[in-house]
């Protein structure tokens, strides 16, 4: 694929950006947006390398990319897939037009996140302009962020670890802030578990229930004991493990059935308490006190993780500092990202746009925050580079 001279040389952030959400990068189908990349970066100087990948149901197209061949590597991770546009009538704009109306820029991905995507290549830019880093610097891009995520950035750490490449940090560009740029970094992430519960009885009339064993009276008790049991308190830097019921179901079509089996479905998101094992095994403790035929399928997508802010949250803060005024907060809220994968390499934070309208509608990032993000990012690795030289 052949791109515009003037797009590959520039270091402009809206450009960037509205160059990347003109994709329709739709999970996993992310390889034009990987090319538009990939040219950039070799236009200065990186070695890129395309990891494909195969998850449970498509193909995956990831990007590596490193520019420098000595410690340490500064490594910046994210994501050019993007969710569905769901309801297309109800955007004021075509969802991949990435249109500027009153200071908005609008477009599916816009801030989740290729604009982090493309401010972080803009700063690389700028910083290679004013001269060489002593270090490294490396773009990981994958493909499958939003869908399954077990053949993007895995794939392209297994692909790291297998050619001796090791990242020294890591800053994922996910939409951390909350109301505005500046205003919260995420040092950590909660774990998330879902499970699913079926219990089982034998059918029957309901006039009968004698002849009968009603499945759905232990099923509400076990729910009630999980929800309303706390499973802890949360501690310096988590908030309260966090179960919610999303789902019962019976499929039972008539009133005057007692039926055989009910199911729920559990969704935790949990703190550094717990690891997913532990967390099973406290979930089945409380459901045996109750009922003993049922059966729990639990699986984990990654254990809760932080990292102390005393060296790369830190560094972040003191950019963010000096570019918004802001002091950040230092979270771990909020939902997985492929940081989970990340912290197994290196430490690990995530600074990014606000995040407010993320897989909404109308899905937007302020332009104004474009040029400050950028500039909160090219001190960052100005300020890495220097305090290791």
């Amino acid at each position: 694929m052949t791109f515009d001279n003037d797009l590959i040389a520039s270091n402009d952030p809206l450009l960037l950006t509205q160059a990347l959400v003109r994709y329709p990068s739709l999970t996993p189908d992310s390889s034009a947006a990987l090319d538009l990349i990939q040219a950039w970066c070799e236009a200065r100087g990186f070695v890129c390398t395309r990891i494909p990948a195969e998850s449970t149901s498509y193909p995956v197209d990831n990007l590596y990319c490193r520019w420098g061949q000595s410690a340490p590597m500064f490594a910046f991770a994210g994501h050019t897939d993007v969710v569905p546009v769901g309801d297309e009538e109800a955007w004021s704009q075509p969802p991949f037009a990435a249109n500027e109306v009153n200071g908005k820029l609008i477009g599916r991905g816009t801030v989740d996140m290729k604009s982090g995507v493309a401010c972080f290549m803009a700063a690389v830019g700028r910083l290679l302009e004013q001269g060489a880093p002593q270090g490294s610097i490396a773009f990981l891009i994958t493909g499958d962020e939003e869908g399954e995520a077990v053949a993007g950035t895995t794939a392209i750490l297994d692909w790291m670890r297998a050619h001796g490449e090791k990242a020294d940090h890591c800053l994922v560009a996910e939409p951390s802030c909350v109301e505005t740029l500046g205003d919260t970094i995420k040092i950590g992430r909660r774990g998330s578990g879902t499970g699913r519960l079926t219990v089982f009885g034998v059918q029957g009339h309901a006039a009968y229930p004698d002849h009968a064993l009603n499945p759905l009276h232990p099923l509400l008790r076990m729910g009630v004991e999980l929800v309303d049991t706390p499973l802890d308190q949360g501690n310096q830097h988590f908030q309260a493990t966090s179960l919610q019921v999303v789902s019962i179901d019976v499929g039972n079509p008539a009133n005057n059935i007692i039926p055989a089996e009910g199911q729920l479905v559990f969704n935790v998101r949990y703190n550094d308490t717990w690891t997913g094992e532990r967390l099973e095994a406290e979930i089945r403790r409380r459901l045996d006190a109750i009922y003993e035929d049922y059966s729990l399928e639990f699986r984990s997508s990654g254990d809760a993780f932080v990292f102390e802010p005393d060296e790369l949250g830190a560094a972040i803060a003191r950019a963010v500092e000096a570019v918004t005024g802001q002091t950040p907060d230092y979270m771990t809220n909020g939902g997985t990202s492929d940081a989970r994968f990340i912290k197994d390499m290196c430490p690990v934070a995530e600074f990014g746009a606000v995040g407010s309208s993320m897989h909404k509608v109308d899905e937007f990032v302020s332009i104004d925050e474009l040029e400050p993000l950028t500039e909160v990012y090219r001190r960052l690795l100005v300020n890495y580079f220097e305090a290791r030289a």
